[in-house]
């Protein structure tokens, strides 16, 4: 099946860096994408904030991304369930291309 996203935004927080107990960095972002859509032959305004998980080597490669730089994102989505037990779609990025 498939499961696939590519998303251009910009990066709205300071990106967070963790490493699991087996030693696999992780870095959290949070992206903001606004764009103009058409829609059923009209324009409409999209607006999202979405979270986005980079795990491993491109971890590792993506050190340099800070907040507001624009970045474009490919990669799938998946359900993360927050502490509180509240879950959210979380983008998993495979590739990231830095625009700006």
């Amino acid at each position: 099946m498939d499961n696939s996203l590519v998303i251009t935004g910009v990066i709205c927080r300071q990106p967070d860096r963790n490493e699991s107990p087996a030693g696999i960095p992780h870095l959290y972002l949070v992206l903001e994408h606004k764009s103009m859509q058409l829609e059923a032959g009209y324009n409409r305004a999209s607006y999202l904030r979405i979270h986005v998980v980079v795990t491993g080597e491109l971890s590792r490669q993506s050190h340099n991304l800070m907040q507001g730089s624009v970045v474009r994102v490919q990669g799938f989505l998946n359900r993360h369930q927050t502490r509180s037990g509240q879950a959210k779609l979380v983008l998993h990025a495979q590739q990231i291309e830095i625009l700006s």
